[in-house]
């Protein structure tokens, strides 16, 4: 991968573009007017795109950038705001003050409503496995402007981590988060979702295993969540207790722990 700049730039965002190659530790490749597919096809590589509204990712593999948007997180939160029900919400239980640990964070937005939730006094942290998406949401969540100041805050207090989330659960004290989170990326969320098929390209396909679940038991002290698709196995497999959704392609299921 390559580092560059939007069409349209000045020093401050080419400062910014070289700084964020130096994290990254890829190159940084100045723009000089070229198109990106001309980027592509010279370098052969994928590009990011620092520009002034946003960063993208362009990928070889793919006809259209991705990027950060919180669209539906910002939908669900305006229909909390009206006092309607949100099924994660109501599936983990989840309240003011309360730690959620969500291991499959795509674009956040189950953090983002989640964090929404718990409050100042509660926290909200994901673990994503793919760094380059990790890096796009995690600069999302602290530039993107909703308008709307409770949104804002409820983005910027979530806390993101890259890696395998069975290695980052297996460094984790017991009983020391309130509810885990896991919305695996199958293949009927990529046919069902408009929102989960913007991934298809950069979801590692990692699948849910005994190991993450024993991990997830141990460090939770209330409850496990699983969404998945209304035929999937797993949530027998794992022994989730299903929480039904009529006409919905997708249910959750719920380990209910004693504390």
């Amino acid at each position: 991968m390559l580092v560059t700049t939007g069409g349209r730039t000045d020093k401050e965002w080419m400062e910014t573009a070289i700084q964020i190659a130096a994290d990254l530790k890829v190159p940084f490749v100045p723009r000089r007017k070229r198109s990106i597919a001309a980027m592509q096809q010279e370098y052969q590589e994928d590009c990011l795109v620092v520009g002034k509204n946003r960063i993208e990712l362009y990928e070889m593999t793919q006809d259209s950038p991705f990027f950060f948007h919180p669209n539906a997180a910002m939908l669900r939160l305006k229909r909390i705001k009206k006092g309607e029900n949100d099924p994660l919400i109501e599936a983990a239980d989840l309240k003011a003050g309360m730690s959620f640990l969500d291991c499959t964070l795509g674009l956040a937005s189950d953090s983002i409503v989640a964090s929404f939730i718990a409050g100042e006094t509660g926290s909200v942290s994901g673990i994503e496995a793919n760094p380059n998406l990790a890096f796009i949401v995690k600069r999302g969540l602290l530039q993107w402007d909703s308008a709307n100041t409770d949104f804002n805050k409820a983005m910027r207090r979530i806390n993101i981590q890259s890696g395998n989330h069975v290695e980052i659960l297996k460094s984790m004290d017991s009983k020391s988060v309130d509810v885990i989170y896991f919305d695996p990326m199958f293949e009927e969320t990529i046919k069902e979702s408009n929102g989960i098929r913007a991934l298809a390209g950069l979801a590692l396909h990692e699948t849910l295993t005994n190991e993450a679940i024993h991990e997830a038991k141990r460090v939770c002290s209330k409850r496990v969540i699983l969404k998945d698709h209304f035929k999937s196995h797993r949530f027998n497999e794992f022994g989730f207790k299903v929480f039904k959704r009529k006409s919905s392609k997708f249910h959750f299921g719920v380990i209910e722990l004693k504390e």
